[in-house]
């Protein structure tokens, strides 16, 4: 019997907005849970997986909450799936605890975040990038994590894959923070055929069940891991443990579990790091950008080279790790970087402290709700240039 859809990963050019296009990237990217609880503006993230999973073999569970939803995605993990949930704004707070509790488990799971103005309820369908430091310290405790900024639907099926790629390879929850722009923004989304799509499977162990450790780091400090339910030992805790995951309450223990949950990104931050570059060679001042205001931010760039001035841009696409060491780089040659963010100051102070006082970190705050006026951005990249 002929389906409705084709069954898989649908390719060829398509027109479809940013949240629809990050659903593709994860069933591309071999989700096939997902737990998620309406909100907007990314309730369309879990309405697309709705009527994409079943031609995939995948399982859609409205939650009763998004605490729930952060969770339940966790023991489909452990039960060998790929699995991801999808938010915004007051349901991302909700989820901190059970980020936390998925980077102690080392759980590879993706958590979608479609960035809203807040605090609070704020403005519920309007952009806003005022989650970005909560998305990297939101959840108590010392851990590494990484997070991605799309600024278009194709990136949104792109990076929804890398996403995935990385939690697997490093076994960390993985956030994906769009931002209501990027999710609501119709354009053309090219998907490649399944065999052109570098797929990261999980790494899993394949020795005698009496000898697993689930918490037994690999030279790259990432452990492999193993299905529940298939005769191997397995514990799993949020408290401090040891390699057989059973808890230990020591302080020796604390630290070397939480080092090594913290060193696997660091030490591994050059692989993972991610941005792109233009016109940096030889500038001046460089704009530093992610998500929907890289893209305000050109025409004040262009504006501003119309006039002579040398302006790079720099623009992140991984957020966390912080490419700091390229930021120390161009700071002892640049004379300021310019930040336009939906937020009033927070990756612009991460380029402040990588900066060092070596060059002027001038932020372009917007309390969110619409985007920049790309003339504020240029203003401030000619006050920059200027000296003034």
């Amino acid at each position: 019997m002929a389906t409705a859809e084709p069954i898989g990963v649908l390719t060829g050019a398509h027109f479809v907005d940013g949240d629809h296009a990050c659903s593709e990237g994860a069933i591309a990217a071999g989700c096939r849970f997902v737990a998620g609880y309406p909100i907007t503006p990314s309730t369309e993230v879990v309405e697309r997986v709705a009527e994409r999973f079943p031609f995939v073999g995948g399982v859609f569970v409205q939650m009763e909450d998004e605490i729930a939803s952060s969770i339940a995605i966790q023991g489909a993990v452990w039960a060998g799936k790929k699995a991801m949930t999808v938010t915004s704004g007051p349901g991302f707070s909700l989820m901190m605890e059970h980020i936390g509790l998925a980077a102690m488990t080392e759980a590879p799971c993706v958590f979608v975040d479609v960035q809203r103005a807040g605090p609070s309820t704020g403005l519920p369908t309007m952009p806003a990038q005022g989650d970005m430091m909560q998305a990297r310290w939101g959840s108590h405790g010392d851990y590494g994590i990484i997070a991605l900024s799309p600024n278009s639907p194709q990136e949104c099926f792109d990076l929804t894959i890398k996403a995935f790629n990385l939690s697997e390879q490093y076994r960390v929850p993985v956030l994906f923070m769009m931002d209501e722009c990027v999710g609501h923004m119709i354009e053309r989304v090219v998907i490649p055929a399944a065999e052109d799509i570098d797929i990261v499977e999980r790494r899993t162990f394949t020795g005698p069940k009496e000898e697993y450790r689930p918490f037994q780091p690999d030279a790259d400090l990432v452990p492999k891991m193993v299905k529940a339910g298939e005769g191997y030992h397995l514990h799993v805790t949020g408290l401090t443990h040891d390699e057989k995951g059973y808890p230990n309450m020591t302080v020796g223990t604390q630290a070397r579990l939480v080092r090594r949950l913290v060193d696997k990104i660091r030490v591994n931050a050059d692989a993972i790091v991610d941005y792109r570059e233009e016109g940096v060679e030889d500038a001046d001042v460089v704009v530093v950008t992610y998500g929907i205001s890289s893209r305000t931010a050109i025409p004040a760039i262009e504006q501003a080279r119309k006039e002579g001035l040398k302006i790079g841009h720099l623009r992140l696409v991984v957020v966390w790790p912080f490419p700091e060491k390229r930021i120390r780089e161009l700071a002892s040659r640049v004379k300021a970087f310019v930040v336009p963010e939906l937020n009033f100051g927070q990756i612009a102070l991460e380029v402040e402290r990588c900066a060092g006082g070596e060059a002027r970190v001038e932020c372009v705050p917007h309390a969110g709700g619409t985007v920049h006026n790309p003339r504020d951005i240029y203003q401030s990249i000619r006050n920059c240039a200027k000296g003034s």
